[in-house]
């Protein structure tokens, strides 16, 4: 394929570009800690349904900060994948849309030398909505200035297969081979 055959491409983050590094399970008890701290039984959840229970406790932007940072230390210390070798050969603007908060991309970003060739990041919190939903992908390709007919989102999960469906834009599976 040519690096002009699209008018924009976006990359999800994490297994496609990078392997952060977050501790899970330290996220998850830390998450589980504040859920605790004000008082909310969630015995058994895991922490994506913390994280969607979260806004009806007023605890959104606690267990955001908490996952962010772990997210944050996890990038400090990411794995650079083969699939981000692609990004600086693309002569049409790139992106990125993840699920991770956009400092921890950025951070990623900045540690593998790939901040300078991403024209913009789209995060968990940078948008009311989250893949699967098109929004994220939609705004990042709105800020590329481009059109979803012409756009290319690059990923690694059949979330983000299912975002690109969604959001009417071509799709192209990863490996998940890291760099040597």
């Amino acid at each position: 394929m040519n690096t002009s055959d699209y008018g924009a491409v976006v990359y999800d983050l994490d297994g496609t570009l990078v392997r952060l590094a977050v501790n899970w399970n330290a996220a998850a008890a830390d998450a589980v800690d504040a859920f605790d701290a004000a008082g909310v039984d969630v015995a058994g959840a895991d922490l994506w349904s913390l994280f969607e229970r979260a806004p009806e406790h007023g605890l959104a932007d606690d267990l955001e900060g908490i996952l962010a940072d772990h997210e944050r230390r996890g990038a400090e210390r990411s794995i650079r994948l083969s699939h981000a070798d692609r990004v600086a050969d693309w002569e049409v603007p790139v992106g990125v849309c993840s699920l991770n908060a956009s400092s921890a991309c950025r951070v990623a970003l900045d540690r593998h030398d790939l901040l300078d060739h991403v024209d913009t990041v789209v995060g968990r919190d940078s948008v009311a909505t989250h893949k699967p939903d098109p929004e994220p992908l939609l705004t990042a390709i709105d800020r590329l200035g481009a059109d979803p007919s012409t756009a290319l989102f690059v990923g690694d999960t059949e979330r983000d297969e299912r975002t690109a469906a969604r959001a009417g834009v071509a799709f192209e599976w990863v490996d998940e081979a890291p760099a040597p």
